[in-house]
């Protein structure tokens, strides 16, 4: 039995993964196969009132919302839980090419932003406030 993912990675020039996730417009979307290489199957190219930003809540329709994985090099604590909401896991990379940047959430799962202290103190302990 084999398993299908589909993995849009952001990609303002569609060539490279590129950063800001929540404000990306173009995507790049790929179906992956169990034990297959990735195929690109689609491009999203939207206009900016369907960013993430600016589209605000879970509750409106995205195209997004039909992928299971989304790929970026930058996006914040905010956006992931924004994702999870509507269904899709999202994932840090640090790779520019899309499909290496899908090989390591293969090989690795997911990456989320380092948890930031806003606590406003100085520490050297673990985020548990």
């Amino acid at each position: 039995m084999t398993s299908s993912l589909k993995i849009a990675v952001t990609s303002q020039n569609f060539k490279t993964v590129t950063n800001h996730a929540g404000r990306a417009r173009r995507f790049l979307v790929y179906g992956v196969e169990t034990g297959a290489a990735p195929v690109e199957i689609d491009r999203f190219d939207l206009p900016k009132e369907m960013c993430i930003h600016e589209l605000g809540g879970a509750d409106v329709p995205h195209p997004l919302d039909g992928v299971d994985v989304l790929i970026s090099n930058s996006f914040g604590a905010g956006f992931a839980r924004n994702m999870t909401r509507r269904g899709v896991i999202a994932s840090l990379t640090e790779e520019s090419d899309p499909l290496r940047a899908i090989e390591d959430y293969q090989a690795h799962g997911q990456r989320l932003p380092e948890k930031t202290c806003t606590s406003g103190h100085h520490h050297n302990h673990e985020h548990g406030h």
